[in-house]
């Protein structure tokens, strides 16, 4: 540096300066809930894992009002939905072992979880690993609580049938509006008797009420499966192929979700395979030609400011990625949900 004044400034700032002692204001609030004594903070690999490393309260479901909370993480561990390759059961473990991320998002320029009661209170407890139907019974009634209590439950699959009861809990007051991100629409008929499988929890959502299809926009959809979405075009949902989003580009995909879905409530569901395999392969229907992670987290943020009422993140099946970058992609985009969710929490309190 040939500055020489400006050198010394840096020296007398920063040369006795620990990693903690950060002088932006915005960034300082950050540094001051990560960091004690200056430069002592948690070991990212030292103790329980927990969705977003939030405090870990699963007594918090023996309560009416869950212990307050404002945001309520939540695991669903069940994928006797899918249609070939299990293993996302194993998701929200996968989630939870997935650590720094958080706690500022820096495109957003802000940290989440400032001012808000939030934490992990573990998984939907189901009374069988075996029954479907049941599961799905336990999941309505689970999420009914939370919606009863007044919180957002942000959840980790689990296969994306889950999303169905989840809306029919959500939802059972008003049809909710929905941003879905997948490669699939997930709006297919009934198979071999069942309708909880993960192609088709969207149809049943609107036709049972809870899903109004016309402030639905599902993203990112593509493969061979195409002839199995009639319901989506039907119903009056807006389908963006993925192959139209670079030709659109982000922005006006973003613009038009938000005109989609209006003013009203929303639900938003990320399933990992609208990602090309190529940067998450470890789900159970990879289909190429995907959307890149980076394309989805700006998505996410130009949703900022949507009335999101509860969110997901489905069809993570870690044994099918030996690196873990399926889980990583999981866990950031639940950490976006977040963020999305602190502002709507924000605007609901500032309201009159």
């Amino acid at each position: 540096m040939t500055d020489q004044t400006k050198l010394a400034a840096l020296r007398a700032r920063y040369a006795d300066a620990k990693g903690g002692d950060i002088f932006d204001p915005a960034f300082a609030a950050v540094a001051r809930s990560q960091f004690r004594d200056r430069d002592k903070r948690s070991m990212p690999f030292a103790g329980i894992a927990t969705l977003l490393d939030a405090p870990f309260a699963p007594d918090a479901q023996t309560l009416p009002d869950f212990g307050g909370l404002d945001v309520a993480l939540v695991g669903v561990p069940m994928d006797l939905g899918v249609t070939n390759r299990a293993g996302s059961r194993l998701g929200p473990r996968a989630v939870r072992q997935i650590e720094r991320i958080g706690p500022y998002e820096h495109v957003l320029r802000m940290m989440p979880a400032a001012g808000l009661r939030v934490a992990d209170i573990g998984d939907v407890p189901f009374r069988s690993r075996f029954s479907l139907d049941d599961s799905h019974e336990d999941i309505q009634a689970f999420y009914g609580r939370i919606a009863k209590a007044g919180i957002i439950p942000l959840s980790v699959g689990g296969d994306h049938s889950i999303s169905y009861s989840i809306l029919k809990a959500l939802g059972a007051e008003r049809p909710v509006g929905l941003i879905h991100i997948d490669a699939h629409c997930d709006t297919s008929g009934v198979y071999e008797g069942a309708k909880f499988h993960h192609g088709g929890p969207f149809r049943q959502a609107v036709l049972d009420g809870v899903l109004d299809p016309e402030r639905t926009i599902q993203i990112g959809i593509r493969g061979g499966a195409e002839y199995l979405w009639e319901f989506s075009y039907e119903s009056g949902m807006t389908v963006i192929h993925a192959e139209e989003v670079p030709a659109l580009g982000i922005a006006a995909v973003a613009q038009r979700a938000r005109q989609v879905v209006g003013d009203g409530p929303v639900y938003v569901s990320f399933d990992v395979d609208s990602l090309d395999p190529a940067f998450a392969p470890g789900t159970g229907t990879p289909e190429v030609g995907g959307l890149t992670p980076r394309e989805v987290l700006e998505l996410l943020r130009r949703l900022n400011g949507i009335d999101i009422i509860g969110g997901d993140v489905v069809e993570v099946a870690p044994q099918y990625d030996a690196t873990s970058n399926t889980a990583q992609v999981g866990a950031q985009m639940l950490f976006e949900l977040f963020c999305l969710t602190a502002t709507a929490i924000a605007a609901r309190k500032a309201a009159p």
